[in-house]
């Protein structure tokens, strides 16, 4: 089997890629990350220089990995400033990194993608050697994947990429028929909390649609990308990493995938007002971008979580993974649940630092999630 690494992604055939990658998880899909490339999210001049790593036997490709040469730490949501700051203030140079995620998308999901039937012990060793050498020959202070699963996690530590836990919060269907029937193992109090801010939504006379990805309109698709572009300049001062043209290519390519939440204000005769896009696979839905004209009382809970548990008991979606952050999340019945990244560092000095500040975190992080898993609404009994 032979390693290489390839600067686009266009590069690779994109049904070979998919060969590889498949076609359900739609972070991995060939068609999202050459929508980031192509729209110029990922490229040198925005800090996300694609490295794409290949194994191929002979003619065959048989194992894909995302990977990015990083000049910066934004758009990853595992935050590791305080290591950059540290090389800084000792005269070393933190950036360039190589990084295997999906830029600006903190979903779990498949880093190292292996074909089926083949040998993946051996191809998970020839990348990480891999791997090793392209952070030398690139200058690369370190390497880092992120939000793997667990199992893809466990492989990567015993190759010696320190593991990192973090928590995110997500909702799992346990078969449920209704939203009532969800809300039904709250405890009472939890219960008419959440039923009073579904209704403040409705008294300010707003509406919510869903409508899934083949059914979005050009004009509809140029209205949300209005509510995310001014969302995004209120809260950073920037547009967002994301452009037009990046949504107008998953619109045309991965329709499927998306289900958008329109919510409407008839006050204003109907007007849209607040949009958010998710993706979905077979199991589960992706809380992915939020934008909004103006903000109104619950309408980010009742857009970006009620309408997306709403859907998944719908389809019979058995997870809800909406987004990084947001510890209030927990007293709305989004469980805090463990996440992964793996980590090495070339500096000797530096990599045991690092190793012990993340053995303290490890175990910093377990105790919060015991902790905040103590804080949600679910009656006792039926936790």
């Amino acid at each position: 089997m032979q390693l290489s690494f390839i600067d686009s992604i266009e590069q690779i055939d994109a049904d070979q890629w998919n060969a590889v990658a498949g076609t359900d998880y739609p972070f991995t899909r060939y068609e999202f990350l050459h929508a980031l490339e192509v729209s110029k999210a990922t490229e040198k001049k925005s800090g996300w220089q694609p490295q794409h790593a290949l194994v191929k036997d002979g003619d065959e490709l048989v194992a894909v990995m995302p990977l990015y040469l990083k000049y910066h730490s934004y758009g990853e949501y595992v935050f590791d400033w305080s290591w950059a700051d540290a090389y800084q203030r000792h005269g070393f140079a933190y950036y360039p990194k190589l990084l295997s995620a999906i830029p600006f998308t903190p979903a779990t999901g498949p880093r190292l993608c292996i074909k089926p039937g083949q040998d993946t012990g051996a191809i998970y060793s020839l990348l990480s050697e891999g791997l090793l050498e392209h952070a030398k020959q690139m200058d690369a202070s370190s390497i880092h994947i992120l939000f793997p699963p667990v199992d893809d996690k466990n492989r990567f530590e015993k190759l010696g990429f320190k593991p990192r836990r973090g928590t995110q919060y997500h909702w799992f269907n346990q078969g449920f028929a209704s939203f009532d029937d969800f809300l039904n193992t709250f405890s009472s109090r939890k219960r008419k909390n959440l039923k009073k801010e579904r209704r403040k939504v409705e008294a300010q006379n707003l509406q919510l649609e869903i409508i899934e990805g083949p059914d979005i309109s050009p004009e509809i698709w140029q209205r949300f990308y209005y509510f995310y572009q001014l969302t995004y300049a209120k809260r950073s001062g920037h547009g967002g990493y994301l452009n037009q043209a990046f949504f107008e290519l998953i619109a045309e390519t991965m329709a499927e995938h998306i289900v958008l939440v329109l919510a409407y204000d008839h006050n204003k005769g109907g007007e849209a007002i607040a949009g958010a896009i998710n993706f979905r696979d077979s199991n589960t839905l992706y809380g992915r971008y939020w934008g909004c004209m103006v903000e109104y009382e619950f309408l980010h809970f009742e857009a970006c979580y009620y309408q997306g548990i709403d859907y998944c008991i719908a389809n019979g979606l058995r997870r809800f993974d909406p987004g990084a952050q947001g510890e209030h999340k927990i007293q709305r019945g989004f469980t805090p649940i463990e996440t992964w990244s793996n980590h090495w560092i070339a500096e000797p000095a530096f990599a045991a630092a690092i190793e012990d500040f993340i053995a303290q975190d490890n175990q910093s992080m377990e105790g919060y999630i015991a902790q905040a898993s103590e804080m949600l609404p679910f009656r006792k009994a039926e936790k």
